[in-house]
């Protein structure tokens, strides 16, 4: 089973960019997961033919941080996936996330804006980058992509 992965998306609607990853990056994917920082509800709209998790960021507006969980826990194909976005400064920030849960196999998250894809504790860390792009460059955009089989992998796309 694949899932697409995208963060830091930091747009109040969907761009013809973002409609695009439906049918491209993200077009055999299973389900999408957002780690936050979509802004408005209406970003979502872009996954409309997939089934979409989101939590929410510090960039989200009051409506979604009112209405989507700063973290949640799913269980897909005998894995336990964390979903955070993260808070504070962007550095070390597996070490701020993994106290946010028990007994997963994966966390994901964003708030950093770079691309995070390691096994650290018997844990997968994986943060997709940020579809909005870098700090300092629209050039550096990425999503990702997980793969669940035997074991879970995950895999950064630069857009």
């Amino acid at each position: 089973m694949k899932i697409g992965v995208i963060s830091d998306t930091h747009i109040s609607k969907p761009t013809p960019d973002l409609y695009e990853l439906q049918h491209t990056v993200f077009a055999d994917v299973s389900m999408i997961l957002h780690a936050g920082d979509l802004t408005e509800f209406e970003v979502l709209d872009a996954f409309s033919d997939k089934e979409v998790v989101a939590v929410c960021g510090n960039m989200d507006s009051h409506i979604v941080r009112n209405r989507l969980p700063a973290k949640t826990v799913l269980e897909i194909e005998g894995f336990r996936i964390g979903i955070t976005h993260g808070l504070g400064t962007p550095f070390r920030m597996p070490k701020k996330v993994v106290g946010a849960f028990d007994g997963v196999d994966a966390i994901i998250y964003g708030h950093t804006h770079r691309p995070d894809n390691k096994v650290r504790d018997g844990i997968l860390f994986f943060n997709p980058g940020a579809y909005s792009g870098g700090f300092l460059s629209v050039r550096k955009r990425s999503v990702g992509i997980l793969t669940l089989g035997e074991t879970i992998s995950g895999q950064i796309i630069k857009l």
